[in-house]
C-alpha cells in the first residue's frame, strides 16, 4: 500500500529523489502521468496504470478518447537510477509547478508528486467538518 508523505527536492536537471518506501510498491519502472482534476502528478505502478488503461479503454469512445490524450499523452515511465533518482519531464513539471521543492505522497494505489506550495495550500484548505462529514458517511 503506498501512503505517507515524503518532502523531496527536484534538483536543476528535473530529477527528484524518489522515496525509496514508495518505490518498494511500486516497482522497477512506473508512469507518471497528468493528475486528473488537480495540479499534481499521478505515478502508478505498471499493473495499476494496465488496470487504469482498461477502465478508460472500456469507457464509450465519447469519453474514453478525452482521457486518453490527457492520460496517454503526458505520461512518462520512469526507472529510478541507483541514487533512486527519476527524471520528470518539462511538460510534466511544467503542469504541476514543481520548480525545487516538492512532496510525493502515497494515496494507496498511486502516489501524487506536488509542489510544496500547492500541497500546503490543499492541506490549509482542507476543513475540519469536511473530514468529519466524510468520516460519517464512512460509518467513522
Amino acid at each position: 500500500m503506498l501512503i505517507g508523505e515524503y518532502p523531496c527536492s527536484i534538483d536543476a536537471k528535473g530529477r527528484l529523489n524518489f522515496p525509496a518506501r514508495l518505490r518498494e510498491d511500486l516497482g522497477l519502472r512506473f508512469i507518471i502521468a497528468k493528475g486528473l482534476g488537480k495540479n499534481c502528478l499521478f505515478v502508478y505502478s505498471l499493473e495499476e496504470w494496465q488496470i487504469l488503461e482498461k477502465k478508460i479503454k472500456a469507457l464509450p469512445i465519447s469519453k474514453a478518447g478525452v482521457l486518453q490524450s490527457f492520460f496517454f499523452a503526458s505520461a512518462s515511465e520512469a526507472e529510478p537510477d541507483k541514487q533512486g533518482r527519476i527524471v520528470l519531464p518539462a511538460n510534466l513539471r511544467g503542469y504541476g509547478k514543481l520548480e525545487k521543492d516538492a512532496v510525493v505522497i502515497g494515496v494507496s494505489d498511486h502516489c501524487e508528486i506536488w509542489s510544496r506550495d500547492s500541497w500546503d495550500a490543499v492541506c490549509a484548505a482542507t476543513d475540519s467538518e469536511v473530514l468529519a462529514s466524510a468520516m460519517e458517511e464512512l460509518g467513522f
